[in-house]
């Protein structure tokens, strides 16, 4: 029988859950484009409010530079869709650019569309997905992420470098950039299940429907239901029944997909499009 370790995450508070803290200089992963060039896909340039000068003007470098040059083909008197993270969204002219950096000068007076009225808990994937997880978050719009440790989670999964704040940071810009939004989620590790269950999760269930998703013979997960929600989701196969047990106590329902077993992805990715 596999042991069950105790140990909570090196990052642990006193509390359950600690947060992922997100507020570091951005240094976005690169990803292949046609020209064969590493480079994010970007529809929103993304900058922090300490890239401003005296002026107000942002200078870029590096893979943004790349990609104004390169895959937007932009030069001087151009315009492109930039916003301030935490921030307002707009555009940017482009005042000087040459092989080395760009300078910008924000007009920024739309703000970032809404988060969605869901608090996500999340059973940890392996990295590589938990990687292409956060994206797909960041894109839906999901405000607040906790993600929770289960027995069919691998321990070794909490100490995958990806959980390093300016990692999840990231992953989750590049989701940003892809849907142009510019708020970040809340991402809160929880590496014991059981102080979760019964320490926070009545909290976080207070004025909202919770449902945990989870294979088998449960009734279907609603469709657009409203209100303020909380989805858990599990690892792949689900939650064990133990689990399903102690997140049903403070309130959960149980709620099904269908039979088919579904990779965390695609689950998080069906889940937020049949409730929203």
């Amino acid at each position: 029988m596999r042991r069950k370790s105790t140990d909570a995450f090196s990052w642990k508070a006193p509390a359950a859950c600690s947060p992922a803290i997100l507020s570091r200089v951005w240094s976005p992963a690169p990803t292949t484009t046609t020209s064969g060039s590493a480079e994010p896909a970007v529809n929103l340039l993304l900058f922090g409010p300490e890239a401003r000068d005296a002026d107000g003007r942002v200078r870029v470098s590096g893979q943004q530079l790349r990609h104004l040059r390169q895959v937007l083909g932009k030069g001087v008197g151009d315009t492109v869709r930039a916003g301030e993270i935490g921030g307002l969204m707009g555009c940017a002219g482009i005042v000087a650019i040459d092989k080395h950096s760009a300078l910008l000068e924000p007009q920024l007076d739309t703000p970032p569309p809404p988060k969605l009225p869901l608090v996500l808990v999340l059973a940890l994937p392996r990295p590589k997905m938990l990687r292409r997880t956060l994206r797909a978050l960041a894109e839906f719009g999901v405000g607040e992420v906790h993600l929770v440790n289960s027995w069919k989670v691998e321990k070794s999964y909490w100490q995958t470098p990806v959980l390093a704040p300016a990692t999840l940071r990231e992953y989750c810009l590049q989701g940003l950039e892809q849907a142009c939004d510019t708020v970040l989620p809340a991402i809160h590790l929880c590496p014991r299940f059981k102080p979760f269950a019964e320490d926070t999760l009545p909290g976080l269930l207070a004025g909202r429907r919770g449902l945990v998703a989870h294979p088998g013979d449960y009734p279907p997960c609603p469709r657009a239901p409203g209100g303020e929600l909380l989805l858990a989701v599990g690892p792949e196969g689900g939650f064990t029944p133990y689990e399903v047990d102690m997140l049903s106590a403070p309130g959960c329902e149980a709620v099904s997909l269908g039979p088919r077993i579904l990779r965390v992805e695609n689950a998080v990715s069906a889940l937020l499009a049949r409730l929203f």
